[in-house]
């Protein structure tokens, strides 16, 4: 196809016209029953900072202590999905060992960048540093690579991806737009703010849902749960069900600040997440109903959101502050005759 080719170039109005009007299908639903692919390849969001590593390495942990095989890809530019994993040491990522060794003339092997402990694999894809690249085209390239390595021959049970939730580039949205996962977990709290993003990943589920996709939401995590009742609200305001509630502890907390892995039969906290691995494994994905702006504020208390504000237009007037002294016309007005 020759784009000098005026006869070759697609009509992108009548493809904008095609994906409105699959848009509009009634009959695109999520399939119900649980994923029959062999592997489970399930994408995790939430907010920076909510707790996906802390949740992630020790759910992975139990998989694995039940006898899984679970391969864990951080997708997040920070690079620090495994951290918690390998005891606070940094994995070299998937993206910077390849161009080292593409500066070498050297190809990367899977030793250079997938590590392993207690039954887990795992790998950080990486990305650019701060003003120096696109984080999604990173993600992008990182899987291009993975596949280089042999992705569609390994043999798990389980490929869970850490995907920071809060970016709306399309790189962070590959799983769910290239149907590259069987289903997607939120990991939220009980705060405005990792709602949204969770809302955010439902509202993008549903887009795609539109255009043909099979990706469904399997549930939420709620982290540091306090016991408001917000994120629980959510849950059933958009119809998908929660996980696990893993509260907010003290004990939670410095072990994961020490790098001590609780997602074990080991730990007093092994029975939660040996019950998350469960719920995980089994729940089917299924179709979000996101939530508009205001629904999601009347999750919470107006007190506390200033949900209670309403929106005061600005004036002509308002906008032009000391300069809005009356200025002489120059238009010609005419008597009526």
């Amino acid at each position: 196809m020759s784009l000098d080719d005026p006869k070759t170039v697609p009509d992108l109005r009548s493809y904008d016209a095609a994906l409105k009007a699959e848009a509009a299908e009634p009959t695109l639903e999520v399939p119900q029953g649980a994923p029959t692919s062999k592997t489970q390849i399930i994408a995790i969001y939430g907010k920076g900072g909510i707790g996906k590593s802390f949740t992630l390495a020790n759910l992975s942990h139990m998989m694995a202590e039940q006898g899984k095989r679970v391969l864990l890809i951080g997708c997040d530019p920070k690079s620090d999905t495994t951290s918690l994993l390998f005891g606070g040491k940094a994995c070299p990522t998937i993206i910077e060992t390849s161009t080292r060794k593409k500066l070498a003339g050297e190809e990367v092997k899977i030793g250079d960048v997938c590590f392993k402990r207690g039954g887990v694999f795992a790998m950080e894809l990486g990305g650019p540093e701060v003003g120096r690249g696109c984080g999604g085209r990173g993600i992008i390239h990182g899987f291009e690579l993975l596949e280089k390595l042999g992705f569609h021959d390994w043999d798990f049970d389980y490929v869970l991806l850490d995907f920071l939730g809060d970016v709306v580039c399309g790189g962070f949205g590959l799983p769910i737009a290239r149907d590259m996962a069987q289903k997607v977990i939120l990991v939220g709290s009980n705060d405005l703010q990792s709602l949204y993003v969770a809302n955010n990943v439902c509202s993008a589920v549903e887009y795609f849902r539109k255009l043909g996709g099979n990706v469904g939401v399997a549930g939420l995590v709620i982290n540091k749960d306090d016991g408001s009742g917000e994120a629980q609200a959510f849950a059933e305001a958009v119809k998908i069900p929660v996980l696990a509630a893993i509260p907010q502890d003290d004990d939670l907390r410095k072990k994961s600040a020490n790098y001590q892995i609780v997602g074990t039969a080991k730990s007093q906290w092994g029975e939660l997440f040996a019950g998350l691995a469960e719920a995980v494994a089994s729940a089917p994905p299924v179709r979000p109903k996101p939530l508009d702006q205001d629904g999601l504020l009347g999750l919470f208390d107006a007190k506390d959101t200033g949900g209670d504000y309403q929106l005061v237009p600005a004036t002509d007037t308002d906008m032009r502050g000391k300069n809005a002294a009356p200025k002489q016309s120059l238009e010609v007005i005419y008597d009526d005759v």
